[in-house]
């Protein structure tokens, strides 16, 4: 993240999308691992679609599918993962031993616009990514077949 972007906190009306690696799916099915931390990330990497100002889900995760494609190796089997931030949110709070707040941050990146992060996840993250998980809404291919 460059220190001199401010962030903003996404209002719970809108989505985010989480990009799900392979090894994160079983038979087709994405798994609570896919929304661990990755090792050296200070939190959980999402990207907030509203952001991308596109006039619907279709168009967004086709500029979501670009931005991943300039960054990473987007393998076939990689699943994208959209969630609505308000319900994720309220869903965490009420179902985790400790109430977690769950806090949605957009920090934009000079490669990706749209890029933000779920923070607070940490400590019990195995059980956050659980709760997470139960609020994916929709998956779409990651990779255009």
């Amino acid at each position: 993240m460059d220190p001199g972007i401010k962030q903003n906190k996404i209002p719970d009306k809108d989505h985010i999308s989480r990009y799900c690696k392979p090894s994160s799916i079983d038979n087709g099915e994405i798994q609570a691992a896919a929304f661990l931390i990755r090792k050296n990330e200070p939190n959980l990497s999402v990207n907030w679609l509203e952001f991308l100002e596109c006039k619907n889900r279709k168009k967004e995760i086709k500029k979501i599918r670009e931005i991943y494609s300039t960054k990473l190796v987007v393998k076939h089997t990689a699943q994208l993962a959209v969630l609505n931030v308000g319900k994720m949110r309220e869903h965490v709070k009420r179902e985790s031993p400790d109430g977690r707040n769950l806090d949605v941050q957009h920090i934009p990146s000079i490669n990706d616009p749209s890029h933000s992060g779920i923070f607070n996840v940490k400590p019990d993250q195995e059980l956050i990514a659980e709760l997470i998980l139960e609020t994916v809404q929709e998956t779409y291919p990651a990779r255009k077949s």
